[in-house]
This record gives C-alpha cells, structure tokens and sequence, in this order.
C-alpha cells in the first residue's frame, strides 16, 4: 500500500463526460479520461482494506486493491497481468459496468467516495494495448472441440478460457460480427466496437474460429460433432406490452432502434421504410432501465424533439443510501445517466393503457397513474390507479421493459448453458462471470 493516508487527503475524482452541446451530435464515446498523474492519484485512494468487500461485490473476483496498487506505483504492466488475470475482457466492463465493487467499497460506506475502479481498470487496459503488454498466447492444443453458439459477453468469455485450456472452440453467430449485446445493444456513445473488433482481433489470432451469419440447433446431431458444447444465446424475446393499438405503426421494441442504429453506423444501409428514426419525433420510452437510457441517448442523437421516459414502478430513493439494501450491496437508487442529462422528461408510477393513433400511424399513449399498496395476502403489491387517465403525445414508442428468460429443451449431457441463456437477462460482468464457470464445467466434464 503505497500511501496509506490517500483516501483521507485525496478526493474521489471521475473523469466526467463531453459536454452535452458537443456530444449530442454524434455517436463518440461521452467519457472523457483522466490524465497518467490524476488517474495514479485516484489509484492511491485504495485502502487495501483488511476485508476487500470489492472481491465479494465483483462476479469475477476482481481485486482491485491490487491492480491499484501497481498502477499508483506506475507498474501497469503489473496491474493489467493482475487484472486480466480475474477478468477477461476489462476494456468492456470499464466502460459500460455499473462497478458493483464500488458501490461495496469501504470508502463507499464511510465517505461515499468509493474508489473509481471501474475508470482505472479501462484506464489500464488502454495503457495495456497502446504499450504492446498484450501478447498473443499459442496454447497447446489438447485434440478436443468446443462449439459456442452466441459471440455475446458470455460466449466469449467461455471461448477464450476453453481456448486458452487447449481446445479447439469455434464461435457460431447468427448475427454479421461478435458481441451480441456489447455491439447490438449497447450505443456507440457508451462503448465504441472498434473496441470489440480489437478484442476479437486478439481471440482470431489465439486461434479461435468463428462462423458469423449462422444460425445453428443444437439438437442431438449437432452436438455430437464436438466434445462439449457452450449455449450463449442470450435472452433473445424482449417483453412486450400487449395493449390496444400495439399494431400502429411508431411503436417499437427498444432492440430495434438500438441494433438498427449501430448497424448505420457500421455502414449498412436500410430503406425509408425500414429505418426507425426519432428525428423530429416527440418519443416516449416504456421502462426506466439501463436500455430506456440508452434509447434516449440514441434519441437525442436521431434529432428528436423531445423524449420523455415513464416506469409502472415508484420512483427510487434519492441519495447514495438505500435503506433496503444497505451498504455492502448494490444500492436501488435513483440513477441518472449521460443520457438523462442530455433531456428528458422522466415518470414513474405511470401504467400504459393503449396506444392511440390516426390513419395507421401511433399519435399518442394513455396512461394512468397509480399507486403501489400493501397486499394484506403478502406477495406483490397491489395496483391502484390514482386520478384520471391522460394522454402522452408520441410518434415513436420505443418498449424498454426487460426480457424474458428462455426456456430450454433437454440437451444432451455435453451441451451447457450459460450467461444470459441460463440464468436471463442481467450484467455484462455476471455473463461473462458464467461463461468463465462453464468452461470450467466442460473442463471438468472432458477431464474425467
């Protein structure tokens, strides 16, 4: 520990994002970085304290009093060997992880300014690819095949462990290129894919095979041409609100105008009448989630003329304290990310009743606002609704309400499912945290 009185001299520093008026006119990245000195600095705040409550938060087991330690010692060679040593992919979870070890910190309980972890972890990793620390690794290869169907976070994480294990993985895609979520989900202003194209550079020359555009059943047939086989396919049916006027069109699923978009980007092309567009629009997001967030982001971007944002459930604590998940755990309080700050109006306690239109096309939603009361039976609580119903002007509804796990046949004794699949929808890091597990699994299973 190189400067044990830092947490108490040293103030927690983020590196903040662009400016709202700059930012809101394309698809950069919104977080800026801090310099070499700065970002030391915060790494000296570290207390490496006697029970790393870090370690427990982090679905991987990151450590983070160690990796800081090397980076405020300006070994970051050091801290990227110690960092990628729990996590395989830090340069995406340094950006888009909500730092549940943060919010675990002890700093986090006694100032509320909990070391920037998740800032120096991508602050590492940058410095690991610009300084070449990152080399390719030959493994031996061990004559067994993995297939991973599904090049999402957890797909990933399950092929580059097996991969470095010694097997033979190859990755089927039903999508053009890798990432799942990370590239079709998740905006370019939070996490740019040359990012991902760099990793996946990196897996390709490691030896890992990849088939894009394929989409592939893993029946009895399939899954006896390998030895194990990895199901990453996500949670692929988003929730849907079936109301009257479901069928007008202007009202989307949130996946629509977020894959859409990031495929403009990437230079595809698609027609007047396939393209999803907020621009000129009043637009109404439907859940109040990470994805809710992100379509108001893309919004702004598409020129829209206002967002506004509504959630059936009540508004969250105000604050850095959560009475009903006290400190080590994650806090439920209200979050406001980049894109809150770029404008919108945001409501909770509001059910959708029906989407209103003219001539086809969606001019509105009625809404009701309720309360939540006590079911004397216990369970969930009760819905009442409270005051009139009103209608919400949109011409573009955008359904950000989660997604549904997956139900699975029975497979065979050698296919395992993992991530998202397995589990439903949840943290980029817990995906990547059971593709790990799994390969260790199918480590075990073909060991025997």
């Amino acid at each position: 520990m190189g400067n044990p009185k830092a947490f108490l001299e040293i103030n927690r520093q983020e590196a903040g994002y662009r400016p709202v008026h700059d930012r809101i006119h394309d698809f950069g990245e919104v977080e800026q970085t801090l310099n070499t000195r700065e970002r030391k600095m915060q790494a000296s705040r570290c207390m490496d304290c006697g029970v790393p409550f870090c370690h427990w938060a982090c679905p991987l087991g990151n450590k983070p009093p160690e990796w800081n330690d090397a980076l405020y010692k300006g070994d970051w060679e050091l801290a990227y060997a110690l960092l990628n040593a729990t996590n395989p992919f830090p340069e995406f979870t340094g950006r888009i992880c909500p730092a549940l070890c943060e919010k675990a910190c002890v700093l986090n309980l006694i100032q509320h300014q909990p070391t920037t972890n998740r800032e120096d972890e991508a602050a590492i990793t940058e410095a690991a690819f610009r300084e070449g620390y990152i080399k390719v690794h030959k493994p031996v290869r061990n004559g067994k095949k993995i297939a991973v169907i599904g090049a999402g976070p957890a797909g990933l994480a399950a092929a580059n462990e097996l991969n470095l294990m010694g097997y033979e993985v190859t990755v089927f895609e039903k999508d053009e290129a890798a990432g799942g979520l990370l590239r079709y989900g998740i905006p370019n202003f939070k996490l740019n894919k040359a990012i991902i194209d760099r990793r996946l550079n990196l897996l390709q020359q490691e030896g890992i095979q990849f088939c894009f555009g394929k989409k592939v059943e893993c029946d009895q047939e399939f899954a006896a041409q390998f030895d194990a086989v990895v199901m990453a396919t996500g949670t692929p049916v988003a929730r849907d609100l079936k109301i009257p006027g479901r069928e007008l069109k202007g009202v989307h699923f949130a996946l629509e105008l977020l894959a859409q978009q990031n495929r403009v980007l990437a230079g595809m092309e698609f027609t007047k009448d396939q393209r999803i567009t907020a621009k000129g629009k009043d637009v109404l997001v439907i859940g109040g989630g990470d994805t809710g967030s992100d379509c108001i982001g893309t919004a702004h971007r598409q020129g829209c003329k206002s967002v506004t944002q509504i959630e059936i459930m009540p508004k969250p604590v105000e604050g850095p304290v959560d009475p009903k998940n006290p400190w080590p755990n994650y806090p439920r309080t209200l979050k406001t990310t980049s894109s809150h700050e770029e404008g919108c109006t945001r409501r909770w306690n509001i059910n959708s009743l029906e989407f209103l239109g003219k001539d086809g096309m969606l001019t509105g939603v009625k809404v009701q606002q309720i309360d939540w009361m006590p079911n004397p039976d216990g369970g969930r609580p009760i819905m009442v609704e409270k005051g009139e119903p009103e209608v919400i002007k949109a011409q573009l509804v955008l359904l950000a309400m989660g997604f549904l796990k997956p139900e699975h046949p029975e497979y065979p004794e050698n296919v395992f499912v993992c991530g998202d699949a397995a589990n439903g929808a949840s943290l980029v890091v817990r995906a990547m945290a059971s593709g790990k597990q799994t390969a260790r699994k199918i480590h075990q299973f073909l060991s025997k």
